[in-house]
């Protein structure tokens, strides 16, 4: 299927599911699915570097937060416009902000690419469970920065106030949906132009034997930061909406477990090698955790995912995916 077809069949798809939820007219339901949407953007960021090029990210959270603190900032800028800003500039600055959150997505995505590349370059040499262990440390560097951040909140943390409503949609949780749903078609055609393309293929040579790859002339130190770039920006890309979703923002929750372990759980669940799977895996997953969060607690998510996991790790090693391959490759030989 050419891209600009499955392009158009995505969006067709997201605006049936918009439609539908407007027709039920529960917001709840938007909550949940905001949600579950953020989830298969960050499953699917993640699944770039980690299942197309083999290097485990534990670093997730620390690329969510990034784009999370980067619209906090904005928006505590907007907010003492005038102590920041000089008398001259404060007419400009006030027609520029507040920034729409189009704005802010595309800014966080920046900065969390950019944090991205420099981490790739220090990084990257290392292999395994060194650069798991360097991405995870990343997390907690960051998080103990914004901790001691005053500006934008600290260990307190900082509430950013979202309109109760937007023009033609209504409800701003409608809003934050239609661009989580965006970044969902953003990430997914991504990440299937990439397993199409040569970038794709210098990717796979690295997951399966990185030497031979350097040996027979494959740049692959470029092609990770390319990966990583790409992975964080679309992680920052998927935190910039958060403060406006939650409302009130701190440390913890920004930089919490639950997004590294689910970043790389869902991918893991639903298949690594083709850009299905982490989508399906964080459909399945994500909405269980939403039913469980409703009907028993929340504290049983990780429990879910955990369990999920040994079993699809024992079971079903190459995912949801797999699991389909083998069972047609059965039917084809019966």
């Amino acid at each position: 299927m050419r891209t600009p077809v499955f392009v158009l069949l995505e969006i067709v798809a997201g605006a049936a599911l918009f439609l539908i939820l407007r027709a039920v007219n529960n917001d709840y339901l938007f909550f949940a699915g905001y949600t579950v949407l953020q989830f298969i953007v960050l499953s699917t960021a993640w699944n770039i570097l980690g299942g197309y090029c083999g290097y485990v990210n534990f670093g997730s959270a620390g690329f969510f937060a990034l784009g999370v603190y980067t619209s906090v900032f904005l928006y505590t800028v907007n907010q003492n416009l005038e102590e920041l800003m000089p008398e001259s500039l404060l007419p400009l600055m006030q027609a520029i902000f507040p920034l729409p959150l189009p704005v802010l997505i595309l800014l966080g995505g920046i900065v969390a690419g950019l944090v991205g590349l420099g981490t790739g370059y220090l990084t990257l040499r290392l292999r395994g469970v060194f650069f798991a262990i360097a991405t995870l440390a990343l997390a907690v560097v960051l998080q103990t920065f914004v901790v001691n951040w005053s500006f934008v909140g600290g260990s307190r943390g900082a509430y950013v106030i979202p309109p109760s409503t937007v023009p033609v949609l209504g409800p701003y949780i409608q809003y934050l949906f239609l661009l989580m749903l965006l970044l969902v078609i953003l990430s997914v055609t991504c990440a299937r132009l990439i397993e199409r393309s040569r970038l794709g293929y210098g990717f796979a040579t690295i997951r399966d034997d990185e030497l031979a790859a350097e040996a027979c002339g494959v740049p692959t130190l470029r092609l990770k930061l390319i990966a990583t770039v790409l992975s964080g920006a679309l992680m920052g890309m998927a935190g910039a909406p958060f403060p406006y979703y939650i409302g009130y923002v701190e440390p913890g929750s920004a930089f919490d477990l639950s997004y590294a372990v689910n970043s790389i759980a869902m991918p893991m669940i639903g298949g690594t090698t083709w850009w299905a799977g982490p989508m399906l895996g964080a459909v399945l997953l994500g909405t269980l955790q939403q039913i469980a969060t409703v009907t028993i607690s929340s504290a049983v998510n990780l429990l879910i995912v955990g369990l999920l996991l040994i079993g699809f790790v024992i079971a079903a090693p190459d995912g949801i995916v797999g699991l389909w391959h083998t069972w047609t490759s059965r039917r084809s030989k019966a």
